[in-house]
């Protein structure tokens, strides 16, 4: 097994090769994995790695037990005010870039999701071809108790997925998918307490098939019209929370989930 060293002396993503086989970790297990500046940075590197020479298959993982927070709230309330939306602006934007790069892999991506899956963190999963969850997972995007806009997916991929009406109910109420509820929407595609062997039989499968015909496969179903569209939203999605970031009642909201989970 290769460790891959990124730019940073501390790299929080990793990159570990077997064979035909390349692992993506998130490694902040101390801060949930939260999508803060530095995480977005080592993510964006990786796959820039990835990019130049893909692997036959990519497992997409993190340490801890949190998959991802999704953005760090506690990082935006600390950044002042009048420096918030261009804050928000690059972080939100490396996201997309992430979240559109994972998508461009003509590689099979593989989710490999321990635990829990909240706010933006939600579009790196969405990226994936299969997902293998454990029951201690769930999804809940957090935005209308927060004050933020949504961002990762949330209005630009998940509707496509799950339908329009399940998506804003889900949303509007900041309601909490839970591991069953996610294999039933087709979030997920096995719920199971033994990720490496689920993972492990896919990869047996799909190590069996015709790479061309899978990189086939996977551009067909993600045709440039449906990836235009999707950047477009994504971007959407970035000028919306940009434009909310610095608002009143977001900075009410940021202080009462602060103090909530203080």
């Amino acid at each position: 097994m290769t460790l891959v060293r990124l730019d940073r002396t501390e790299a929080v993503v990793r990159l570990d090769r077997t064979e035909a086989v390349v692992r993506l970790t998130l490694a902040r297990p101390e801060r949930h994995n939260s999508l803060v500046p530095a995480l977005l940075h080592d993510l964006l590197a990786a796959l820039e790695t990835l990019h130049r020479t893909p692997p036959a298959l990519l497992v997409l993982a993190a340490e801890g037990r949190s998959f991802s927070t999704g953005g760090d709230v506690a990082g935006f309330h600390a950044v002042p005010r009048p420096e918030r939306r261009g804050y928000a602006a690059a972080l939100v934007g490396d996201l997309n870039r992430a979240i559109l790069a994972l998508l461009d892999l003509p590689c099979p991506l593989l989710g490999r999701v321990q635990g829990p899956v909240t706010g933006g963190a939600l579009g790196l999963v969405l990226a994936c071809d299969m997902v293998a969850i454990t029951p201690r997972c769930f999804v809940q995007p957090y935005y209308t108790d927060v004050g933020f806009s949504p961002d990762g997916g949330w209005c630009a991929m998940l509707p496509d997925r799950i339908g329009e009406a399940a998506a804003r109910e889900i949303q509007l109420l900041n309601r909490r998918v839970t591991a069953e509820e996610m294999l039933r929407l087709g979030l997920a595609q096995a719920v199971t307490e033994d990720l490496d062997a689920v993972i492990g039989q896919w990869q047996a499968t799909l190590l069996g098939k015709v790479p061309m015909a899978l990189t086939c496969t996977k551009r067909q179903l993600l045709k440039p019209e449906r990836r235009s569209a999707i950047a477009a939203a994504l971007e959407a999605e970035r000028q919306s929370f940009i434009e909310q970031i610095d608002s009143p009642e977001t900075e009410a909201g940021m202080a009462r989930f602060l103090a909530k989970s203080a």
